[in-house]
């Protein structure tokens, strides 16, 4: 197809995955030409240009990312051998369709392996991945943090979060967030201070950005232990010295369905059975079948993330509002999350469905995720959508908002109804617990 001797690359991705793929595999190496990438999943990625700062003496000219609808002509037109396939949280199905697309354009598919993109850190580092987006990794992660300075004594506990770089590429190459003025400096969107948040008001530092190599060794420099902070089910990033998965019995199955959540599975140190306080019994025996058939050695924890408000009574009798975590109900494809928990739990009269008052590209959200139940995303990846979330909100006729968001929305979206915020943390159920395996494998 291609007549050079330097096999012509496209790399499918999400801004995440992609990113990191290149800087550890691509960058710097003479053996490959990286043509272009292609995005999906997370709007406003396509039509802009990997920068010429990031992408190393080989592209003076940096790299375009393009729509992945124009896959097959970015293949033909350039004579691309190979594609490679670098994002998350999707089907096995799914993968080998992309597979399918490429290979009748012409060109190879491929999967970068595990070991080719992984970096190794000088200090002791914990990952915190899951099967699927919504499983339970946020609070898990909290937890290990809680554990690390609280039980055992680790002063400097430093975290780096999955990439969710959704700004100005070379400027957010090494993002170190501490304070909240941190999130308003990088004009962090409703997703990432859902993730850095929580850190922030444990004191701790939480690092994120698009080079994870620079980010990792500044992150060494203050850190005594690290955090990885995974999301979208990808893997991690960085060797681990222990590596927990999250899986979730209120989709028994998907923990062997979906890519690259099973590979995560597989390579588990231990596994946390999340949300066995509302999942049915024969979905968790399920999932810890499923669990032991494709990984006999890891350890699992079983666990909840009962739900917390500031006042329930607020709730009783009320025609509520549910706003959940976005991602859960986009790629996790979750039809409700915690705040319709809380809504059923502390006895509201009934759930408003939000799709009638959608206006934009919340509407836009539904018609792309159908799936999605009578609840109302909180969609915030630019200022547009953030105003289009509250205008949203706004227009329901709730009594009461439930905001099931891992951050205070109403720090963001001016929310002018009477608004509960639901809370909700990882507790281990029996033994072992995350204690038991952190003190064994780091305790001093």
């Amino acid at each position: 197809m291609n007549s050079n001797e330097t096999p012509k690359v496209i790399i499918m991705g999400a801004a995440g995955r992609d990113f990191h793929n290149f800087n550890t595999y691509f960058r710097n190496n003479p053996q490959y030409q990286v043509v272009a990438f292609t995005a999906t999943q997370i709007p406003n990625i396509d039509g802009r240009q990997y920068p010429s700062s990031l992408a190393g003496e080989q592209y003076p000219a940096g790299i375009p990312i393009y729509p992945e609808s124009e896959l097959e002509t970015l293949i033909q037109e350039n004579q691309i051998d190979e594609v490679v396939f670098s994002y998350s949280d999707i089907s096995h199905e799914y993968v080998m369709h992309q597979a399918s697309r490429v290979l009748a354009a012409g060109a190879s598919f491929r999967l970068l392996g595990h070991s080719q993109t992984i970096i190794k850190s000088t200090k002791p580092l914990v990952s915190v991945c899951a099967v699927r987006t919504g499983c339970g990794k946020s609070q898990t992660s909290r937890r290990v943090l809680s554990i690390l300075q609280d039980e055992l004594g680790y002063k400097r506990v430093v975290a780096i979060r999955h990439p969710m770089p959704y700004g100005d590429l070379a400027a957010q190459a090494v993002q170190r967030f501490a304070s909240y003025e941190d999130m308003e400096q990088h004009h962090c969107t409703i997703e990432e201070r859902e993730e850095y948040e929580p850190y922030v008001e444990r004191g701790a530092v939480i690092y994120a950005g698009v080079d994870y190599e620079a980010i990792l060794r500044q992150a060494e420099a203050e850190a005594d232990i690290i955090i990885w902070d995974g999301g979208n089910n990808d893997l991690p990033f960085y060797q681990s010295d222990l590596h927990i998965v999250v899986v979730d019995p209120h989709r028994p199955g998907h923990e062997l369905r979906y890519h690259p959540g099973e590979a995560n599975l597989r390579l588990a140190d231990a596994v946390v059975i999340n949300k066995v306080d509302t999942a049915d019994q024969a979905n968790i025996i399920t999932v810890q079948q499923n669990i032991r058939q494709v990984n006999k050695n890891a350890t699992i924890v079983k666990a909840a993330s009962p739900i917390f408000v500031d006042d329930p009574a607020a709730i009783r009798g009320k025609r509520v509002l549910v706003v959940e975590d976005g991602p859960t109900l986009t790629h996790g494809e979750m039809a409700y999350g915690a705040g319709v928990v809380a809504a059923n739990y502390f006895d509201a009269a009934e759930i408003i469905d939000p799709r009638p008052y959608a206006v934009r590209s919340i509407t836009a959200t539904y018609e792309k995720y159908p799936t999605t139940g009578n609840v109302l995303p909180a969609m915030g990846y630019g200022k547009a959508q953030i105003a289009d979330l509250e205008e949203t909100i706004n227009r329901t006729p709730a009594e009461m908002v439930i905001v099931a968001t891992p951050i205070d929305l109403a720090k963001i979206v001016d929310i002018k109804l009477p608004s509960q915020r639901v809370r909700y943390e990882l507790q281990e159920i029996g033994q072992p617990t995350l204690s038991d395996l952190l003190r064994e494998k780091f305790g001093k």
